[in-house]
């Protein structure tokens, strides 16, 4: 049975000069057995209701401006996984959720800056899923829940977003700084405590329990991965955090491990 992942993204820079965060995803992918598949649920791609992605052959999405040329020129050509987004999409209308296939929908960075490091030979199929900011954390471990045979069959469910997302308060003089405001600390710390205590009540109702919630996260896109992920793990999952760094002094850019 695979663990599910947490990813702290980052700037999409990151797949230019990766410094610590590569070596920290490379270092989460060789922990575990090389899967079959991945399914990535990404900050960056969001719908009312959730959509799979099913080309073969994704395309290399550059969702982002004013960056070097030479991160528009960046392709990760890994396969597709339609069987996949099938499989997934089974399960989540066994479930009751209503879902939607996207014959066209390619990786965007949130899936393929850290898979880069993480699989740079781009040989395992991947697919997407979206996820809903019009939905709460509990919808979104329902989700994961729904999901969960999938890692029976070797395949890693790879949720990227980040654990503090303002980026009105992003200095990005102090990109590669190890430093962060005191709010996003504490909101840091009330996340960490929350799931090593698997505490789905606190979790659910983050919004309004979390300290600085809503400054840590003017829109909770970034934040809803995580939730999928813990759900994916099962009831009670074990907690690992092997990264807990930051950037630009506003984002906390956590990965977490849930077993």
């Amino acid at each position: 049975m695979l663990p599910t992942l947490f990813i702290s993204h980052g700037s999409p820079m990151l797949a230019v000069e990766p410094g610590l965060y590569g070596a920290a995803w490379q270092a989460m992918a060789a922990a575990l057995p090389r899967p079959d598949a991945i399914l990535v649920v990404s900050a960056h791609w969001t719908t009312p209701a959730p959509v799979l992605s099913q080309t073969a052959t994704p395309a290399t999405i550059h969702d982002f401006g004013g960056f070097p040329p030479d991160l528009y020129r960046l392709r990760y050509p890994a396969p597709g996984a339609p069987a996949l987004a099938e499989q997934a999409a089974s399960l989540l209308r066994a479930s009751g959720i209503a879902v939607d296939l996207a014959p066209e929908r390619g990786l965007d960075h949130g899936a393929w800056v850290p898979l880069r490091h993480m699989y740079p030979d781009a040989g395992i199929p991947v697919a997407q899923l979206s996820v809903q900011p019009g939905r709460d954390a509990a919808w979104h471990m329902r989700l994961g829940a729904a999901l969960r045979p999938l890692c029976g069959q070797n395949v890693l469910v790879l949720a990227s977003g980040s654990l503090t997302h303002n980026l009105r308060d992003f200095d990005f003089d102090e990109f590669g700084a190890d430093r962060a405001e005191a709010y996003v600390r504490e909101f840091q710390a009330w996340m960490h405590d929350a799931l090593q205590r698997n505490d789905n009540a606190a979790l659910e109702g983050w919004q309004q329990d979390a300290p600085h919630a809503r400054r840590a996260h003017p829109t909770p896109e970034h934040l809803l991965p995580l939730f999928v992920a813990y759900g994916a793990a099962g009831e009670a999952p074990d907690v690992e955090r092997p990264l807990a760094r930051y950037s630009g002094g506003a984002l906390a850019m956590d990965c977490y491990v849930f077993s």
